[in-house]
């Protein structure tokens, strides 16, 4: 058997910029560009965006399929919705309260890039209520681990309870617990515009922070433990909306970084950068996986707040 490594990229560059009118994270490649066996080491990262797609492509057989703009926008880049209708689907329509399925469709599968409370449950309650569903699959770009965080679940559990929870809810807006329900995460976050530019629409809201929302955090903390500069600000300070945000790029960053079996040095540039740096170091799977991985690579976090300014 014949062992072949790849040469050490030489960086990944991870921006947050202002593009077309909205906050867009995404990656710039710079990778040297050496032949490993057949493969180059930008086919790892060309691959994987369509590789997250395989577990929902394996579901929508004969199902009409709901999704959210953001997730939308990932499989627009990933193939498109003919992707979908080759692997069987029977329609495709947008994640909204006002969309239901016919009366001979039974299956449904959605694919949201959300947590699974507040408004995306109740706008997956109103479609399955408004339809004749038997069988219900839930995608969500949200690792369960932040779901627990998200529910206020400190403590680490066994298996995954918090989509167990909601696989019965489902049967019960079905309208029979004997009905099908599967709920499971799949990071469907990227979408490849070219072999160097890959974009992340499920994080179009995170955006470098800036001093008015230092005074924000500043105001609900005493006086004595106040931030003197974002630059000290902490995780477990934000609001647990940018909490769970920053949790999940986090971890289809480590996603990524495990598909093309690779340890990464990270470096920052800028405090929201500084966070997701420090949670992608800390991500359970990314300890495990550093100590196992043949390849090695840069990533450099950047914070590019001044394109809010104009030019001089």
């Amino acid at each position: 058997m014949r062992h072949v490594t790849f040469e050490r990229l030489t960086w990944v560059c991870f921006e947050w910029c202002l593009f077309d009118s909205s906050a867009v994270a995404f990656f710039r490649l710079n990778i040297k560009r050496q032949h490993c066996g057949n493969m180059l080491p930008t086919d790892g990262f060309m691959c994987f965006p369509g590789q997250t797609w395989e577990k929902v492509l394996s579901k929508v057989k004969k199902a009409v399929v709901f999704m959210d703009d953001r997730c939308s926008e990932s499989l627009h880049w990933n193939g498109g919705a003919a992707l979908l209708f080759e692997a069987g689907a029977r329609n495709i329509k947008q994640f909204s309260s006002f969309e239901a399925g016919g009366q001979n469709e039974p299956k449904a599968v959605f694919v949201v890039s959300t947590v699974l409370k507040g408004r995306t449950a109740d706008i997956i309650k109103d479609i399955i209520s408004l339809s004749h569903f038997q069988y219900c699959v839930v995608f969500t770009t949200v690792p369960h681990s932040i779901h627990l965080l998200a529910n206020n679940v400190t403590t680490e559990l066994e298996g995954n309870p918090v989509f167990e929870q909601f696989e019965e809810k489902l049967c019960e807006w079905m309208g029979d617990m004997n009905y099908t329900a599967e709920v499971m995460h799949v990071p469907v976050v990227f979408a490849p515009l070219t072999q160097q530019l890959h974009l992340l629409p499920a994080f179009s809201d995170l955006f470098p922070l800036l001093e008015v929302d230092l005074e924000a955090i500043n105001e609900k903390r005493p006086e004595k433990r106040r931030f003197g500069s974002l630059m000290d600000v902490d995780m477990h300070s934000l609001p647990p909306e940018l909490q769970i945000q920053i949790k999940s790029l986090a971890s289809a960053l480590n996603a990524l970084f495990e598909f093309i079996s690779t340890r990464e040095e990270s470096y920052s540039v800028g405090p929201i950068s500084r966070l997701i740096a420090g949670e992608l170091a800390s991500h359970p799977q990314a300890k495990n996986r550093r100590k196992s991985a043949p390849n090695k690579a840069s990533i450099v976090f950047i914070d590019r707040s001044l394109d809010l300014t104009g030019v001089v």
